[in-house]
């Protein structure tokens, strides 16, 4: 963005869909965000999920929530730079598919590994604490899925903003837990997820000490 201005390239993205290109803008991002889960079901109900269906259920569901989460993140950076006012309305429903997943995630771990035994889930947080630094990551990703609502948004006022600020802690949450599972020859793919939550966070830093100069 130069001036205040769309980057050169970005002007048609820049302009807003009409109405009608909106609603085909969500339903598609739906048909999209919920094929992972879609398949999953298929492949559990058909068998075709490996040897050890509970551990492709708990990688695939967490490693969507996790991009779901960085692809919220990204939502202001690419209105920046773009001038795409219109991609903020399409954030919420990115926000909620990391919920969606995040909450699979531990569904699967709840029922599929412990069959919704409270006793043996509590001995294997407290044995494995990246499973404690996940569901902390999912309890901050809680309160934002409940308050996504216009009504909520018109509740809480800028309050709303304040709170909806839990989601780099969370994302920082969910990354940390996604290292502390990853085998030494896996890396490449952790690093790239970290590397893109480093530019969001840095820039979004940029950006809070550019105004509070301004404003200073």
């Amino acid at each position: 963005m130069r001036g205040g201005q769309p980057v050169m390239g970005a002007a048609t993205l820049a302009r807003t869909p009409s109405p009608a290109g909106l609603r085909a803008l969500r339903v598609g991002l739906f048909a999209v965000a919920g094929l992972p889960a879609m398949m999953l079901a298929v492949g559990l109900v058909q068998g075709e999920l490996g040897v050890n269906p509970v551990e492709t259920l708990l990688d695939t569901t967490g490693i969507w929530a996790l991009r779901f989460l960085l692809a919220t993140l990204a939502v202001t950076p690419i209105r920046w730079l773009t001038g795409a006012v219109w991609v903020v309305r399409l954030r919420r429903q990115v926000g909620l598919w990391a919920f969606f997943y995040a909450s699979c995630h531990f569904a699967v771990f709840a029922v599929f590994d412990h069959g919704l035994a409270l006793a043996p889930m509590i001995e294997d947080i407290a044995k494995r604490p990246f499973i404690l630094v996940g569901m902390s990551g999912l309890l901050l990703m809680l309160p934002l899925a409940l308050t996504s609502t216009r009504g909520w948004i018109r509740r809480l006022g800028k309050r709303w903003r304040q709170l909806h600020w839990l989601v780099y802690p969370a994302a920082v949450l969910g990354l940390v837990h996604f290292f502390w599972l990853i085998r030494a020859n896996r890396w490449t793919e952790p690093l790239i997820y970290a590397a893109l939550l480093a530019v969001f966070l840095g820039w979004r830093a940029w950006r809070r000490r550019g105004v509070a100069l301004r404003d200073g």
